[in-house]
């Protein structure tokens, strides 16, 4: 009887695919939580958690999330300004006409790792407020959520 070696992954093994998101009509929390695996690359049974094997996701439609209970008027963002007295504060229902594109991103910030793997992950990100992306030619598969 043979014994099975265990599989080491390297860099040259991992490939990475580009996915498209709709978000339209998906709630904010359950839909960044599936991004934030594709992007880690958690899905993939070669996975590790010391590379970056994740893949590229386009979020389209961005603008249209849903969010549960009173999160548009209770939920705040802030921010500061780097002088003094300078912290912003937003609610969820301004951003998302300002900025649609900030809160997913920030969604989806705050559950990957604070470390050089999750600053590389979260630049695979793309968002787009439309139903349209300029990533056509990579290829994406559709995401069915």
């Amino acid at each position: 009887m043979a014994l099975q070696k265990t599989f080491i992954t390297k860099p040259q093994h991992i490939t990475h695919e580009w996915w498209v998101v709709d978000a339209k009509g998906q709630t904010l929390g359950r839909l960044a939580t599936r991004i934030a695996t594709l992007l880690r690359g958690k899905h993939k049974p070669y996975f590790v958690p010391n590379l970056d094997c994740g893949d590229f996701v386009v979020v389209i439609n961005c603008e249209q999330i849903a969010v549960t209970g009173q999160k548009l008027t209770d939920k705040i963002y802030y921010r500061h300004t780097n002088y003094p007295g300078g912290i912003r504060a937003t609610r969820l229902k301004d951003q998302l006409e300002r900025f649609p594109d900030r809160v997913i991103m920030a969604a989806v910030k705050g559950m990957l790792p604070k470390s050089a793997i999750g600053h590389q992950a979260i630049k695979k990100l793309k968002i787009y407020a439309g139903p349209e992306h300029p990533h056509a030619a990579q290829k994406p598969k559709v995401l069915e959520l």
